[in-house]
């Protein structure tokens, strides 16, 4: 973990900041978070899924990867999960956006994805900006922790958690503000609430 500063950045400030490069970078609780390398595995299963998601027949406006979400958090935050599938109300709402960013005022995403990274972590250029910059040092403790509070606050419909570290699928079902889990390893075929016509295995997703 470094700390380039101690002083907290804004909602407003986060979506003025630019450092130069193509970095990503997360907000939480106030402080600049970059994000990992993906690995050729993570980026592989996420565009399976995406084109997987394709053929169940959600349009391809619904779909997007790297979206910017805002949420809950102790001061600004904001995550970039790998996958995002938008409902039709939010598709509409971000028609006219010059940032794929969904709002903390704009409807819910159905489903959000976060494929688990082994942290190889990025150089913070702390010489570019005096704001917090904290390397993504605990991926794991992220996803299946921060996040998970973060994105069922949000109202998220399902929230999937794919780990190919520990080779396990993890579906959280949003029910009355909070997520019921289920873990799905190997053949088991994964239930979802929302694609009623699923056919796939925890094995299908996890070998990209």
């Amino acid at each position: 973990m470094t700390v380039a500063s101690a002083k907290k950045m804004t909602f407003e400030e986060f979506l003025q900041f630019d450092d130069g490069t193509d970095t990503l970078y997360e907000l939480e609780n106030g402080e600049l978070i970059q994000m990992p390398f993906e690995s050729e595995l993570n980026r592989r299963i996420a565009m399976f899924l995406l084109i997987y998601f394709s053929k169940l027949g959600i349009p391809y406006y619904r779909l997007s990867m790297k979206t910017e979400i805002a949420v809950n958090s102790r001061m600004a935050g904001v995550r970039v999960p790998d996958l995002v599938v938008f409902s039709e109300e939010l598709a509409i709402a971000m028609q006219e956006a010059t940032r794929s960013l969904i709002l903390m005022d704009m409807p819910p995403p159905l489903l959000v994805v976060e494929v688990v990274s082994q942290c190889v972590a990025r150089v913070p250029r702390v010489e570019a900006t005096d704001e917090p910059v904290r390397v993504s040092a605990n991926q794991e403790n992220r996803d299946y922790r921060y996040k998970r509070s973060e994105y069922a606050a949000r109202g998220v419909a399902e929230y999937w958690i794919v780990d190919p570290i520990a080779q396990k699928v993890t579906v959280l079902e949003w029910v009355e503000g909070f997520y019921d889990e289920r873990v799905y390893q190997g053949e088991s075929a994964i239930a979802s609430s929302i694609f009623a016509n699923l056919q796939l295995t925890a094995a299908e997703v996890l070998q990209g």
